[in-house]
């Protein structure tokens, strides 16, 4: 079900994430059709006003290229480099940061069989680290710009 996305300045933005339970099913598959109708990439639960921590990505769908990726209790466990990218939120539209990020991290995240590692080069590291800043309460706003 497409649900839709929650605005700044609403509080549960800058609220932290309670652990998700077993049944987020539903709500991944929300986060999903919500990502792809709002034209993002990734998409976290308090962007559609649930409090969890689980987000969504799908960096490659808009070159034709889907790969929805779904990610339950993450945790960066690693980072390294550092690379500078444009920034833009589904929560606040129009107002695009240009943010340093890791170049790259390692992600820990609840998957299907356990505890699942994986790690992230180029924008897809920028991607979960900004959708883990929305599992944190942290928003684009919060970080500091780079000079142009």
């Amino acid at each position: 079900m497409i649900r839709d996305v929650v605005l700044h300045p609403d509080p549960i933005l800058r609220a932290p994430c309670a652990p998700a339970d077993e049944a987020t099913d539903d709500l991944a598959r929300d986060l999903i059709e919500t990502m792809y109708a709002a034209e993002g990439r990734g998409l976290a639960a308090p962007q559609i006003g649930v409090s969890r921590r689980v987000f969504v990505m799908d960096c490659t769908w808009k070159e034709g290229v889907p790969d929805p990726r779904i990610f339950v209790n993450p945790e960066i466990v690693a980072r390294a480099g550092r690379q500078v990218n444009v920034e833009t939120c589904l929560s606040i539209p129009d107002r695009p940061r240009r943010l340093a990020r890791p170049a790259e991290v390692t992600l820990v995240f609840d998957g299907p069989g356990g505890r699942q590692r994986e790690a992230f080069t180029g924008f897809a590291a920028a991607c979960v680290c900004h959708e883990m800043d929305h599992l944190d309460g942290v928003l684009v706003l919060d970080r500091p710009e780079e000079p142009a």
